[in-house]
């Protein structure tokens, strides 16, 4: 039996939430031809009615009682735009068990329980669609899923995150320190008044989670991925990076080699020349290399209440269109293959190392030597300041395995000429 209208309800009515409401009564004509029949939210779970939510809402459509969402008989999508853990996970559960389909943003529930959605929804004949979880309104999920399915990806370089994109591009252009950066991003709403899922890299860490599971076919769990924030990057350290004509940008990496996959999320200067490096304020971009396309790349808002409301609508589009095709369940897990995971010591790339030391003869031998010893041959040696008896060095690498140089750091910082290794940043070519 065909259907006359498609149900929707939203769990949650916060920025995205009233994004989504937006979207699909004001662009109620578009979506209706593009889909075949009216999509209509019937019911919004709320904590309290009452609340102005700043967009004029049908009598009625608010309600404190899940059950009148997720177990209602009108309703064939549930939008789930609460974020969090908990409730939003039983209440995604139940949903897809009833029959459901689900949308969501949620980008903390996909990246630690997305094995245990994507059960539920095969169990249940239901699909799964969370675009809108990494990278806002650009589209990356679905272009891995279906449009570059025929390659084999091998790597996704992207940067995920705008609030540190905005801080770094504010500490490149205006030569801000790290703190003032991050009081005019909280300032602006860029930034939480607590900024460490941010600043610290989880943020990132949990986005890159859930493309390398897509990009790989392999399941990567959050525990599994690496991660460094931006917190001891400095000014000075901006500023050698332009000298050596690269810019710093929280990355977010996975690659895809014969021993395995390797995903981390750390602070990286990359060449001015690479397609991420004009990449600035809190526009994100992921940069994806396949075997048969080449290099691609998408960029825009990573974030924001349309942006981010336009992928949702779209994935409730093409839900709708499963519901009157009667094919759910279109969209399913593609985790099929089990690769191992790489320790962050095995992976290998360039380092810049700054270190302060005590400026007399014979220091930056012994520091070679420690290098040396442990496999880790210098690109380049820059020294521009000295402070009395003390001198500031900034080493950079040829490409070397981490384990390697964390080795021979652990040496380095004990010897007597060496006061501070003031810090280390990767260098991604």
């Amino acid at each position: 039996m065909s259907k006359n209208v498609i149900g929707v309800g939203l769990l949650g009515m916060g920025t995205v939430g009233r994004g989504v409401y937006r979207i699909l009564t004001e662009n109620r004509s578009g979506i209706e031809q593009k889909v075949g029949v009216p999509v209509e939210i019937k019911k919004i779970l709320v904590r309290d009615t009452a609340k102005n939510r700043g967009v004029q809402l049908e009598e009625g459509v608010l309600t404190a009682d899940v059950d009148e969402v997720i177990n209602n008989p009108d309703i064939d999508i549930v939008v789930e735009v609460m974020g969090g853990i908990k409730p939003a996970l039983p209440y995604a559960l139940k949903a897809l068990k009833n029959g459901k389909s689900l949308v969501t943003a949620n980008k903390d529930m996909i990246a630690e329980h997305g094995k245990e959605l994507f059960e539920a929804a095969e169990a249940n004949n239901s699909d799964l669609l969370f675009e809108a979880s990494v990278a806002g309104g650009i589209p990356i999920i679905r272009p891995l899923k279906e449009c570059l399915a025929a390659n084999r990806i091998q790597q996704v370089i992207g940067i995920i995150n705008g609030t540190t994109n905005y801080m770094l591009t504010r500490m490149s252009k205006e030569g801000l320190d790290f703190q003032t950066a991050l009081a005019e991003a909280q300032a602006l709403g860029y930034a939480e008044a607590d900024p460490s899922s941010d600043v610290e890299g989880y943020d990132a860490a949990r986005k890159l989670a859930i493309l390398a599971s897509i990009a790989f076919n392999t399941r990567v769990s959050l525990s599994q991925v690496y991660v460094e924030g931006i917190t001891r990057i400095t000014a000075e350290d901006i500023s050698y990076a332009a000298d050596l004509n690269y810019v710093v940008k929280l990355l977010g990496i996975a690659k895809e080699s014969e021993a395995g996959v390797e995903v981390h999320v750390h602070p990286a200067m990359l060449p001015k020349t690479h397609p991420l490096a004009p990449v600035d304020d809190v526009y994100n971009a992921v940069f994806v290399s396949g075997d048969a396309v080449g290099d691609v790349m998408f960029f825009g808002r990573g974030a924001g209440e349309l942006p981010t409301a336009s992928a949702v609508v779209a994935d409730i589009m093409s839900a709708a269109r499963s519901k009157l095709k009667h094919v759910p369940g279109l969209y399913n897990c593609t985790c099929f293959d089990e690769k191992p995971v790489k320790s962050m010591g095995l992976t290998s790339t360039k380092y810049y190392i700054r270190l302060n030391v005590d400026d007399r003869p014979g220091v930056l031998a012994s520091i070679a030597f420690v290098l040396g010893n442990n496999d880790v041959s210098l690109a380049s040696v820059i020294q521009k300041h000295t402070t009395g008896q003390a001198a500031e060095i900034v080493l950079v690498t040829h490409r070397v395995l981490e384990q390697n140089l964390q080795d021979a750091l652990k040496i380095i910082k004990e010897l007597s000429t060496v006061n501070e290794i003031a810090n280390v940043i990767r260098v991604e070519e």
